[in-house]
């Protein structure tokens, strides 16, 4: 640590001291004195669905999160789920690990499970894995979760007695695998009480009171799959919502925004985007119905996640470990545009009401369009909307200030050194003996103590046919193989001014930064 740096962490006094690695003796990386760490992924959230983002879906627990400590306006994943899960695991970029265009088995790099553990975490998982390895075998101590990438909220497995038989995706989606421990199940076929979230939560809850009176911290990744479709949720968690989405997107949209704006979390520099979202006066009052139908289930998933979260929030004051934990709660994409082919095209997807578990439904376009207010475009574009992530970190004992709302820029790529530098783990230079690249991103740690922060090196999207790089002020971003667009972060975080035609030198600049880290993957 260089002096001036020194000066600025000791101006915090003891309890910032406390926070650096370079204070932690032996000693302390053995008690659970050190914080501990909970990362908190939902699953295709659009940037405005919870309330503290401007959403009208019910969700005190997680805005208190929010108003105890910081939300990021400029916070990015990759646009995908399994590209973006593995940034965060391994601190790398998707392609450097083996993730970049399917799932699959993470190579060439280490997990936040392996590090925490040699740093004497006890390290716990539950949730979505999204990849081909078992998180048990890759530096976790327990795991309960799925796999694979989606599958049926209420029965991931056959039909149980008395019940129709659940939607799956498609047929050659199933069976999906679901792991517990060192196990893995294919189908995998739950009691009658299951539901995804639900269940996640509970052995999140088990392991936490199993651990709680070990002399270590713990890691824990808590990985929901909602409100990913299918569309499915408790039918008393659906009244909540079922009628108040008829008076259409723009209406929704437009309410969003405003109240985005009241609240201090956007400002003159996120110009609305311009819709894309169907005529609501064109469709018919039986559509209208559906529609509002699939966004009430889609907010009762939300909902679900944040009477969740609460648990884990009582479970923590309970303990007396809340105020030592730091938490960071993100999606792993922009909201999914994409629609599920119905019975007619995919049997698969099955018949019934939507919200239950005969029936495979998806928001669509419209909605998604309303759940990324303010910005562009969907899950899969690497535009903001389909790659900017609402990020929330509370950590009483560490965050400086509350109800702080920051536009520095990261991504997923910095969770890894954040939490190495939090928690005093070393990042290894080699992984069961051969050598890794080093962590991509930078730790956010100062912007958590409220310091200054500044990005030293630019940032990179690659996803399908979608493409982005950040390197100051400006991004260049193209989607679906068009020609390279230019912004300028400044003043149109939205990205709703192209000056590609009017900076031609920066295109070309950037253009070939992005080129030659393409080439170095």
């Amino acid at each position: 640590m260089n002096r001036r740096r020194f000066i600025k962490h000791t101006t915090l006094g003891l309890a910032a001291t406390a926070l650096s690695p370079t204070y932690w003796t032996h000693a302390q990386k053995t008690t659970a004195k050190r914080p501990n760490i909970l990362v908190i992924l939902v699953d295709d959230m659009g940037w405005s669905d919870i309330g503290c983002y401007g959403g009208e879906v019910s969700t005190p627990n997680i805005d208190s999160l929010a108003s105890s400590g910081i939300r990021f306006t400029q916070f990015h994943n990759t646009a995908k789920c399994f590209p973006s899960r593995a940034c965060l695991l391994t601190g790398l970029y998707a392609h450097q690990c083996g993730m970049g265009e399917r799932p699959g088995k993470l190579v060439n790099a280490t997990t936040l499970g392996e590090v925490m553990r040699s740093a004497g975490y006890r390290t716990l998982m539950t949730g979505k894995h999204h990849g081909t390895d078992n998180p048990f075998d890759r530096g976790f101590d327990r795991y309960y979760g799925l796999r694979d990438g989606a599958c049926n909220h209420f029965n991931p497995g056959v039909q149980r007695p008395g019940e129709g038989i659940p939607a799956h995706k498609e047929s050659q989606f199933y069976p999906r695998k679901w792991c517990i421990d060192d196990q893995i199940i294919s189908p995998y076929t739950p009691d009658q009480d299951f539901y995804t979230t639900d269940y996640f939560t509970k052995y999140a809850l088990n392991y936490l009171d199993e651990y709680a009176r070990e002399d270590k911290p713990f890691f824990m990744y808590l990985s929901y799959t909602a409100p990913h479709d299918p569309l499915m949720a408790w039918p008393e968690d659906i009244a909540k919502y079922r009628g108040k989405y008829l008076k259409g997107y723009a209406a929704y949209r437009k309410a969003r925004y405003v109240r985005q704006r009241e609240m201090g979390l956007i400002d003159d520099t996120f110009p609305l985007s311009d819709p894309t979202y169907e005529t609501w006066d064109s469709m018919t009052e039986e559509q209208k119905d559906v529609e509002d139908q699939k966004m009430a289930v889609y907010c009762a998933m939300i909902d679900r996640v944040d009477q969740n979260i609460g648990k884990i929030l009582d479970n923590l004051r309970t303990q007396g470990e809340l105020d030592n934990t730091l938490i960071l709660f993100a999606s792993d994409n922009g909201c999914s545009s994409e629609a599920v082919p119905t019975q007619a095209l995919n049997p698969s997807a099955g018949t019934g009401e939507i919200g239950s578990l005969t029936r495979w439904s998806s928001i669509s376009r419209s909605w998604a369009n309303v759940a990324n207010t303010p910005f562009r475009f969907y899950k899969n574009y690497s535009h903001k909307g389909g790659s900017c992530t609402p990020l929330i970190a509370f950590w009483p004992n560490g965050i400086r200030g509350s109800n702080r709302i920051s536009h520095d820029v990261g991504h997923f790529i910095d969770v890894m050194p954040t939490i190495a530098e939090i928690s005093g783990a070393t990042y290894p230079a080699e992984f069961e003996g051969s050598a890794i690249p080093p962590m991509q991103g930078q730790s956010l740690l100062p912007i958590l103590r409220g310091e200054d922060y500044e990005r030293r090196d630019p940032i990179y999207w690659n996803w399908r046919r979608g493409k982005a790089v950040r390197r100051g002020n400006y991004r260049l971003v193209s989607d679906n193989e068009d020609p390279w667009e230019l912004y300028d972060m400044r003043v149109d975080r939205t990205e709703t001014n192209d000056l590609a035609a009017e900076r031609p030198e920066l295109v070309n600049e950037l253009s070939a930064l992005y080129k030659t880290w393409e080439q170095n993957l």
